[in-house]
């Protein structure tokens, strides 16, 4: 681990981190009885992880400019948690997340270039690494020191254009790449561990093609950031994080139907209920 790793691990705080994720569902549960569908059970999945690398990852901006850092959500179905987090940071606005797919807004179902804080337009699912693997290659050749963060989905994980990229980024020792796979076993509606048995087992993979690569607890902010803090390569690392679609809200989790959908005002009540019942 690094001097700078070493001083962030002293700062980071589980309970801290487990509020925040559950303040950020909560906020995305509220956003849900505005709009008539949107990706619940995805960013669900995903809310430790994206939490993880917006405040305990990615190095705070320089004399109020950027972070040397970058986050890019290659699962663009995931963004509303960025969204939240985005708001909390004061990089896009309330007024924007009120205003999320309207006419009059300029937040999507899926995140665009362009917007505050967005760095490419995803959700057009495979193309999200090959474009992390230019960040990188292009940071390394700056000299800036800056790491390329994103988050991978299962589905797009079968596309050929994700394992280019993933060879390319071995190949050319892209050690400023650490990407997480949001591995909740769908893609969509149905399981990737019966519709694609053979993509199992996933750690394996990236490993036989030249990545660092760790599995652990994608709910668990405190083994997510071992994962990372822990590597001992000099290539680029793949955190396998073994998640829950719908995460938080008993009836979500697990269910297909929940990939894209709004809850009734009783389901919204109930969420609500069990959300705040968590220690």
């Amino acid at each position: 681990m690094d001097t700078l790793m070493k001083e962030r691990a002293n700062m980071f705080d589980a309970k801290v981190a487990k509020a925040r994720c559950k303040a950020y569902r909560r906020r995305i549960l509220d956003m849900s009885q505005k709009v008539s569908a949107l990706h619940i059970g995805g960013a669900f999945s995903c809310t430790e992880i994206v939490d993880l690398i917006y405040n305990d990852l990615m190095r705070p901006a320089v004399n109020g400019g950027h972070s040397p850092d970058t986050f890019l959500m290659s699962k663009g179905h995931g963004c509303m948690i960025q969204y939240m987090i985005l708001v909390e940071k004061g990089i896009l606005s309330q007024a924007d997340l009120d205003a999320y797919c309207t006419k009059e807004g300029r937040l999507g179902v899926h995140p665009d270039y362009g917007n505050p804080g967005i760095e490419a337009s995803t959700g057009a699912l495979g193309h999200g690494l090959s474009m992390v693997v230019g960040m990188a290659l292009a940071e390394r050749g700056r000299r800036t020191g800056g790491t390329i963060y994103t988050v991978l989905s299962d589905g797009e994980i079968q596309e050929g254009s994700t394992w280019e990229a993933i060879l390319m980024a071995s190949s050319l020792k892209l050690s400023n790449i650490i990407a997480f796979t949001d591995n909740n076993d769908f893609q969509s509606l149905g399981r990737t561990s019966l519709t694609h048995p053979s993509f199992y087992p996933l750690a394996d993979k990236f490993a036989s093609f030249g990545w660092e690569t760790v599995e652990c607890d994608g709910h668990s902010s405190a083994d997510l950031y071992a994962a990372v803090t822990g590597r001992k390569g000099n290539g680029p690392l793949m955190v396998v994080a073994k998640t829950t679609k719908g995460k938080g809200v008993s009836y979500m989790e697990n269910v297909p139907i929940w990939h894209y959908r709004s809850p009734n005002k009783d389901e919204y009540k109930q969420a609500i209920a069990e959300l705040e019942a968590q220690a």
